[in-house]
Parts: C-alpha cells; structure tokens; sequence
C-alpha cells in the first residue's frame, strides 16, 4: 500500500530528528558542544514537527511548536510533565548557545541534552507506530 503524503511527511520528520541525534552525538563526541545542543533541541523539534503532521496542524514558529506540544500532548496526559520540562530546556538552551552574548556549555550539559533528545525521539516514535492509524 501507498503512504499517504500526510505518512510520507510523519516519516520525513522522523528521520530528520534521527538525522538530528546521530550529528548532535557526533558533534559532542568531536567536543562542538554548542553544536551538540543545537542538534539535540532540532532532534525534538523534528519529532514534534512529527506530531504537527499527524494531528495535520501547521505551526511554523518554534514557540508555536513547543506550544503545540504542551497542549495536545502534556495538558491531554498522553506524554508525561518530563518530555515537556525537557523540551523547554532544549529551546532555552538552543537560544543561549546559538543568540546569546555570553554562554558556556560543559560536557555535560551536552550529554544530557543528548540523552534527553535520544528519549524524547523515542517516545514520539513510539507514540506514532502505536497511534498512526487512530488518528
């Protein structure tokens, strides 16, 4: 059977966010720490983007996406408080690295925001194979 373009476009942002989490894991193991935090928040924006198609709603903004999520995923109970606390970091900290005057990153910011992009990829996944079709 043929996907659906609406699949097609699922599928698409999951493997940008899977694109995403192998160069964020690349970039922290070569030490561009602030890389590693840009990819990692772009690894959980794909996998929201994911959401968006196949709830088939279109937000362009990157609050509107992390909004998206919150209301239809958090406030609804089908993701727990965490996915959401972690994603809101991801955006914090992707404007500091990328806009602000004066940030650091350690390593082990970078390995955490990894971890936490690696999980919340997952458990969008997962959530999408388990639910496509009751969409």
């Amino acid at each position: 059977m043929t996907p659906t373009p609406i699949e097609q476009l699922i599928e698409m942002r999951l493997e940008q966010a899977h694109e995403s989490l192998r160069e964020a894991n690349t970039l922290r193991e070569a030490g561009l720490l602030r890389g590693t935090i840009n990819r990692a928040y772009y690894a959980m924006f794909y996998a929201v983007l994911s959401l968006t198609a196949l709830r088939q709603e279109i937000t362009s903004k990157h609050s509107g996406v992390v909004a998206f999520f919150d209301r239809n995923f958090i406030k609804a109970g089908i993701f727990p408080r965490e996915l959401s606390r972690a994603l809101h970091l991801a955006f914090q900290r992707r404007q500091e690295t990328d806009y602000g005057d004066v940030f650091t990153v350690n390593e082990e910011e970078a390995l955490q925001s990894f971890i936490e992009a690696d999980r919340f990829v997952a458990a969008v996944e997962a959530y999408i194979r388990s639910n496509k079709d009751s969409e």
